[in-house]
């Protein structure tokens, strides 16, 4: 396990070092990871740091009000760009090219944002798995392959690329963030993106933030699990009322892992699933079945795409 005072240091210094005097924007997204990077980076730089938060219109259900409350001591920049990420998503169904054109859309907008100050370095929280998974092709995480390979920066800056999650966990502690966030459920960058197989359209991306809001809210406080949520597969037949529809596919997700790199379904009373299914078809009008992945990691990844 990491040395939390000695890494905590040595990242404040290699922060210094890389960035020198010029300022620097930060993805902030709310979760463990940049949050922890959002502490060193404040320690080391001070006022030099301009922590961002783009919203994508891919967040979860009340996630960019959530962020504003809970990091406006620090005058953190939210940028609404919704819109953008749409239309950069349009006619994409590849699951690697809706990642790619994620990454590359959130560095345009976060070029955009750091030509108005002057700086020239990016932040991001990249840790050690989203590395392992791009360079060994298992799939291109939006901050590392995903990023395009022409960019305005002089420098990106990764203080945590070396550390798995629960190590992440370890550091937030130490760092004394809130427990909220020192053992907040991962979200992954792309957002919602990756929950929905096929073209991303506002439709789909509305439907999957109240059902993965349904099942968050069913499960979290229950159970635990190391992450939860649904994903929309794709459509199938089903009926409401004394009429036949053709409507979405839900998928539930629940895993149990230490650091994501492998992971094992959540035994979830079949009753509860019962409940969770109803809630999701009477409250979603256009959701048709719901489903249950037992799936492990490996085979599968935890996300859909």
């Amino acid at each position: 396990m990491v040395n939390t005072e000695k890494f905590i240091t040595k990242s404040i210094a290699g922060i210094k070092t890389a960035a020198g005097d010029d300022k620097v924007v930060m993805a902030l997204s709310g979760g463990v990871d940049s949050s922890v990077c959002a502490a060193l980076a404040a320690r080391a730089i001070g006022d030099n740091l301009i922590p961002i938060y783009i919203d994508t219109g891919l967040m979860r259900k009340g996630e960019t009000e959530r962020i504003r409350t809970l990091f406006n001591h620090i005058h953190l920049q939210v940028v609404d760009a919704a819109d953008e990420f749409l239309a950069s998503l349009k006619g994409i169904t590849d699951p690697e090219e809706k990642r790619k054109a994620i990454g590359e859309r959130f560095i345009r907008v976060f070029e955009r944002e750091a030509r108005k100050v002057g700086a020239k370095c990016l932040l991001q929280g990249t840790i050690y798995p989203d590395r392992i998974e791009s360079e060994g092709g298992i799939k291109s995480h939006h901050n590392v392959g995903g990023m395009p390979l022409h960019m305005e920066f002089t420098k990106v800056i990764e203080p945590i690329c070396d550390l798995y999650k629960d190590e992440v966990r370890e550091v937030a502690g130490a760092l004394g963030l809130p427990k909220e966030i020192q053992h907040r459920m991962p979200f992954p960058g792309p957002g919602l993106a990756v929950r929905i197989i096929g073209e991303i359209t506002k439709e789909k991306v509305d439907i999957i933030r109240e059902a993965n809001w349904i099942v968050e809210d069913e499960l979290v406080e229950k159970y635990r699990p190391w992450q939860c949520f649904a994903a929309l597969l794709g459509l199938g037949t089903g009926v409401k009322g004394d009429n036949r529809i053709h409507g979405w596919i839900v998928a539930i997700r629940a895993v149990n892992s230490r650091d994501g790199m492998t992971a094992d379904p959540l035994d979830i009373p079949f009753e509860h699933l019962v409940k969770i299914g109803s809630r999701i078809t009477a409250d979603i009008p256009r959701v048709a079945r719901v489903v249950y992945d037992i799936t492990a990691k490996p085979p599968a990844t935890i996300e859909y795409e």
